[in-house]
């Protein structure tokens, strides 16, 4: 039975028992939900407590967002920002309930985003960049409206990313995902980038490549 917090989840707690557990949060994209990611869970570190959440918002049976995207005949798809902000401050929220509830290691908190949720792993380690250490940016983008307009290198010096995209992503053009490496280097912001021959999904190798890259960070 998980503890009630202010947004639903799913734990696996670690099999590998310490005090304080090195922490993976997952946040699924626009329609999922919580199952979704949590499908990693049996392949990832047995140290890690791993936390997948559900997003607040309902769209029909199974499926819920983190907030709307309106689709517009003229213009094409859009977000809304103010459910994005609000969104992205809810899950700072979350991180912070999570870690007090099962005492887990403050200096290694992991947030594993795909899609909409990448967007907002993003959008919270660039905003509380003391709340994240490491980030797993999987078929999202940086959504410069949900990031700071003045941003301090100084407070990004324990930030690091994992991104990966699919070249032929039909959702979420390869080229949004691109524009990442640019912005985050220009902080000094460590990170890697890895494309691979898929659509909006995860190949194996990517899941491998991210695996081994969460090990090498524990």
């Amino acid at each position: 039975m998980t503890k009630k917090l202010s947004l639903e989840y799913i734990i696996r707690q670690p099999i590998k028992k310490t005090e304080n557990p090195p922490l993976l949060i997952l946040l699924h994209g626009y329609g999922s939900n919580e199952q979704d990611l949590f499908s990693f869970a049996s392949e990832l570190p047995e140290e890690l407590l791993i936390i997948s959440a559900r997003a607040p918002l309902t769209l029909g049976a199974g499926a819920f967002a983190w907030y709307t995207i309106h689709f517009d005949m003229n213009n094409g798809k859009f977000s809304d920002t103010e459910e994005a902000i609000d969104a992205r401050d809810k899950i700072a929220t979350f991180i912070d309930e999570i870690k007090e509830t099962y005492n887990t290691n403050p200096e290694k908190t992991f947030l594993l985003g795909f899609s909409q949720g990448t967007i907002l792993s993003y959008a919270v380690a660039l905003n509380y960049p003391n709340k994240v250490q490491h980030v797993i940016a999987l078929s999202g983008y940086l959504n410069l409206d949900l990031i700071p307009k003045e941003t301090n290198e100084d407070l990004y010096k324990n930030l690091d990313f994992f991104i990966s995209h699919g070249t032929v992503d039909q959702v979420i053009p390869v080229e949004w995902a691109q524009n990442a490496q640019p912005f985050l280097s220009k902080l000094n912001i460590k990170h890697s980038y890895q494309e691979y021959m898929v659509g909006h999904g995860v190949a194996p190798q990517n899941f491998y490549a991210f695996k081994k890259w969460i090990e090498e960070r524990l």
